[in-house]
């Protein structure tokens, strides 16, 4: 606390000089607003001001979040400006005249108009595309996709371009883990585990778009070496009262279904938002694995399993935003979930001298049951300070999440005859969990001179996670504490942090400094054996973004960033799970931080087409390995730092219009990858492979409010630390026909067609013989009917130029 009230300190006389230099600076003086089709604000709209007399281009800007741009400007003349986006038609303003005597003009507000053909007498409009390439990162429109519908989070990430996620839900980006997963722009603090939960349990009609940004700037928080994940949820902005409703019903192996409220009502003064989803999932995984444990002689285990899990999920949030004037808005949310399942799991290992030769077998049963809820608080200030877009925000945040998991084993060993070899085992987990978030956050930018904005901000965090493991075993027919497992293990972590970026804007240069300072305090307890575990360190993190517009159809951009993954809080847990006596899984309360720098060059020609070369090194690079338990012949999972990761990649997204009826976008990630470690579980590990994913989306418009869509993906083989994981590619289809003049929609989907999504990966640590097959239930049809009611093309009763989306903390599940 000592740390941040000197950061703050220093913070808060920096804001004071600058705003009292700001305060006698000239802002922009050439501004206007645009709005979409339904009289929103449309943020990230290209807009290029031109000189009158001959054409000219004299700067190229973009819409902020409230939909507004500016540009100063000081030579005397006349000028117009051309707005464009993907799906609208090209905007064209009147000209007006800047003068010595009149050094200050508004365009005011425009509307955008949707693109529309006429194509044999059948009026088609054009939608958003699935995929939007922007200035700073790549934007998944969920809501527009007929594929996506009834679809969860973690199923629709895999379907992005740059990203995909392995066989334990582990989500990668460009190749690389280590991607920070944010909500509505807020961290969700939860370990790898939690995130995945979360994600499989949200629904995609909770999503309005997922952005992809790779290289963030200082504003960021500094972890996540391969980018940032932001997943952004709907909410409604126009005016009266409207709302939806919305149910899908789907069948693979198992029947899934889901179905979802939401409702906003909206004055002058106040808005009232809420939303309730609930969904029930059935799934199945398949696993096969074949090793090999070295020895005089050698052990052959052949094993395979199924499990079949299911799920309730009951997700809610609710909120206000009060207009206390045209400049100050505060807003309070309170969200969260309240889930529960079971898993239940058989495997069979069969053991020998030979894979054709069995000596005897091991019956694995197990049953879990689990329970998680959470409820997160909100409360957010934002203030507009002038007319030059200078704001004020800070936001204020509380989470309490419990979980529970009860799992209970059984382990049978018998003879090739079927007669035992001893007598069965039972055992049995309880395995309570709490983690406590605290977080505050204020974010100021201020516009310093005419192409000079400066932003500025601080944050801090407190995380404690408490997890405890009640281990049992059923010995002379009573339960007794199995003390080789049991254990407490308590996470504190705090982190404390101030930043700023200074952005000047020349003729047709943008450059952005950026610095952030990061304060880390941490202490893993091993309570039962009295390990602790301290760390407290600072960091400095540096960015640097220059973009270079050479002409209307072609810029550059160049980024370079520092950045840090601290380990998460399933990874630090020292646990050991068990499958079965040869297959476990533990924690490693000794890892520690890794630190990535990453440099980016990106060109776009005609605003549309990107191509990205990237290259980052990671020092003591966290990854989750598979070794060899010599001792037990077992084979378990645990996560270590590895000495580096090199990463060099390429990606390129190519849309393309084949037809007035027919879209396309094409993106293409080339990446290479290598991973050293001089001394992991006493063998050297060198890897290194060239890898590729491709993804294709294809949109096709029938007649009038009636589409379909065919995603289709491959992902060539790689080599990820210690695994060697073989090529996986699916093929997904959907269909979407919107009914009662547009107030409702009918979405048909199937994901992976032919069932061809699966995961096969062997050993690439050396001496390490085995062999796993893993197969997720997948191929899934759904059908989708939502309904819109209220005043859905109410103008809204203010253009807000608050960004309460982006200050939101939800942690759904």
């Amino acid at each position: 606390m000592k740390n941040l009230y000197k950061i703050s300190l220093i913070f808060l006389a920096v804001i004071a000089s600058l705003n009292t230099y700001a305060q006698t600076t000239p802002k922009a003086n050439i501004t206007g607003a645009i709005l979409d089709e339904n009289k929103k604000p449309a943020d990230y709209v290209t807009v290029v001001l031109f000189k009158a007399s001959d054409s000219s281009i004299v700067k190229t800007g973009f819409t902020d979040p409230n939909g507004l741009f500016g540009f100063n400007i000081s030579v005397p003349g006349n000028y117009y400006y051309k707005a464009s986006n993907m799906g609208y038609k090209t905007v064209k303003s009147k000209i007006v005249t800047l003068t010595d005597g009149n050094q200050k003009i508004d365009f005011g507000t425009v509307q955008l108009v949707s693109t529309t053909e006429n194509l044999k007498e059948v009026n088609i409009a054009v939608t958003k595309p699935l995929i939007e390439r922007k200035m700073d990162k790549v934007v998944m429109n969920v809501s527009s996709s007929a594929i996506m519908t009834g679809s969860t989070a973690l199923e629709v990430l895999q379907k992005a371009p740059g990203v995909s996620v392995d066989q334990n839900d582990n989500i990668s980006m460009q190749g690389k883990q280590g991607v920070l997963i944010q909500l509505d722009g807020k961290q969700t603090y939860m370990s790898n585990a939690d995130v995945a939960n979360l994600l499989r349990n949200m629904q995609s009609s909770e999503i309005e778009t997922i952005e992809l940004i790779t290289n963030p700037s200082s504003k960021y928080d500094a972890s996540g070496n391969s980018g940032i994940i932001n997943i952004k949820t709907k909410k409604s902005k126009n005016g009266g009262t409207n709302g939806s409703i919305n149910a899908t019903a789907g069948y693979g192996k198992n029947f899934r279904g889901n179905a979802g409220l939401n409702l906003n009502h909206r004055t002058q003064k106040l808005n009232i938002f809420g939303n309730y989803n609930y969904g029930r999932t059935e799934r199945e995984n398949l696993i096969a694995i074949d090793r090999i444990s070295n020895g005089t002689p050698d052990t052959y285990f052949m094993q395979s399993g199924v499990s079949n899990r299911k799920q309730q999920n009951n997700n809610f949030k609710a909120g206000l935003d009060y207009f206390i004037d045209k400049k100050n808005t505060i807003g309070l949310l309170v969200n969260g979930y309240f889930n529960n399942g079971t898993e239940a799991a058989k495997n069979n290992t069969f053991i020998g001298s030979s894979f054709q030769t069995v000596d005897s077998t091991l019956l694995s049963n197990s049953l879990q049951t689990n329970k998680y809820n959470n409820l997160s608080y909100n409360l957010n200030y934002k203030s507009v300070l002038d007319t030059a877009g200078s704001e004020l925000s800070a936001d204020f945040d509380y989470s309490k999440y419990n979980g529970n998991d009860v799992s209970d084993y059984e382990n049978d060993y018998l003879l090739p005859n079927g007669s035992r070899i001893r007598p069965i085992n039972y055992t049995r987990n309880n395995t309570p969990s709490k983690i406590d978030i605290k977080a505050f956050k204020v974010d100021y930018n201020v516009a310093l001179g005419k192409s000079i904005k400066l932003e500025a901000g601080v944050k801090s965090s407190w995380v404690k996670t408490d997890n405890d493991l009640q281990a049992e075993e059923f010995i002379n027919n009573l339960w007794q504490n199995d003390i080789r497992r049991s254990n407490q293990f308590v996470y504190d972590e705090n982190v404390n942090a101030a930043y700023t970026n200074i952005n000047k804007q020349f003729k047709n240069t943008s450059i952005q400094l950026g610095l952030r300072v990061e304060q880390t305090n941490s202490t893993g307890n091993l309570i039962t054996t009295n390990t602790i575990v301290e760390r407290s360190y600072w960091d400095f993190f540096p960015t640097l973004f220059v973009q270079q517009t050479l002409n209307k159809n072609n810029q550059l951009g160049f980024s370079y960033s520092r950045r840090i993954d601290r380990p998460s809080y399933d990874a630090l847990n020292p646990f050991i799970y068990y499958l079965d006596q040869y297959t476990y899984s533990k924690g490693n309360p000794f890892l520690k931080p890794q630190y990535t720098n990453n440099v980016e060059l990106s060109y776009t020609f005609m605003q549309k087409y990107m191509l990205s070369i990237g290259y980052s090194r990671t020092n003591d690079v966290i990854t989750e390995v598979l070794l060899p338990d010599e001792a037990q012949k077992a084979l378990y999972q645990t996560n270590e730092n590895l000495a580096k990761n090199i990463s060099y990649n390429a990606n390129l997204n190519i849309p393309v219009k084949v037809a007035k009826w027919w879209e396309m976008n094409n993106n293409l990630n080339v990446f290479y990858l290598s991973f050293e470690a001089p001394d992991l579980a006493g063998s050297a590990l060198k890897t290194g492979k060239t890898s590729f994913q491709f993804k294709s989306q294809q949109s096709f418009t029938i007649v009038s409010g009636f589409t379909a869509e065919l995603n289709g993906s491959y992902e060539s083989p790689l080599d990820y630390g210690t695994l060697s994981i073989k090529s996986r590619y699916s093929i997904d289809a959907g269909l979407s026909k919107s009914l009662m003049n547009k107030k409702a929609s009918l979405k048909l989907a199937l994901s992976d067609v032919f069932n061809t999504y699966k995961t096969d990966l062997s050993s690439a640590y050396p001496g390490l013989k085995y062999d796993v097959h893993q197969k997720n239930e997948s191929q899934i049809g759904r059908i989708t009917f939502t309904y819109r009611f209220g005043k859905n093309e109410i103008k809204p009763a203010r253009r807000r130029s608050t960004g309460t989306e982006a200050e939101q903390n939800r942690m759904k599940n």
